[in-house]
């Protein structure tokens, strides 16, 4: 499994917000999206996931120089927001999650409560969502990848409001998806304790008035 991009670039409004980013990733790999805020790591991320158009190039997970399917439906998208419902409990979250997403071709997903076991917060399950800390919050977000199998982790500063033993717990959890064969691909600006990563550094405008000029 590889998931090669090739000449991306994005728009907002009228403005080139990058262009021409290609990379190759395979399974087991994970990739570092660096860059000055502004530069276009989210951008990239939600067009890898499909929740936005690239203006140019193209993105394609394959197997044996066939693509599988399309990107966004073998990825899961960890953004900013947790997308969880306040009023439910962690519980009905991740079953809805679960039920939403089911499990796409080549894996499965764990029961509910290993997963929140896996995030170190098993016993309160059954609190509704907006009763946790904002990093107990990000802890039970990450549970929704591992509820349902996506082959393509999608993380936009995925350790924010964690604290050091939480970013371990984190780090593990990564590391035990490229053991089985997954790619991670995450924007951050801080250590995510991970070996043999690969990187991209975005430059923006900047790169794209490079050009320019």
């Amino acid at each position: 499994m590889r998931l090669v991009a090739e000449g991306l670039s994005a728009k907002r409004g009228e403005d080139l917000i990058f262009q021409d980013i290609s990379f190759e990733i395979g399974g087991g790999e994970a990739l570092v999206v660096k860059g000055s805020n502004g530069s276009g790591k989210s951008t990239l991320l939600r067009v890898l996931a499909g929740l936005l158009p690239a203006h140019s190039g193209s993105a394609k997970l394959l197997a044996a120089a066939q693509p599988i399917g399309q990107l966004g439906e073998a990825a899961h998208y960890l953004g900013h927001r947790n997308a969880m419902k306040r009023e439910l409990t962690v519980e009905e979250n991740l079953s809805f999650w679960k039920s939403f997403f089911g499990d796409f071709a080549g894996g499965a997903g764990v029961p509910i409560a290993e997963a929140v076991e896996a995030v170190g917060l098993g016993g309160i399950a059954h609190l509704p969502f907006g009763y946790l800390s904002a990093g107990q919050q990000r802890r039970m977000a990450m549970a929704k990848l591992l509820v349902s199998w996506r082959p393509v982790w999608i993380l936009d500063e995925p350790t924010a409001a964690l604290d050091a033993a939480a970013e371990a717990m984190f780090a593990g959890l990564v590391t035990a998806h490229l053991a089985q064969g997954g790619i991670a691909i995450a924007a951050t600006h801080q250590p995510l304790g991970l070996e043999g990563v690969k990187e991209l550094r975005m430059k923006g405008f900047a790169g794209v008035m490079e050009d320019v000029w």
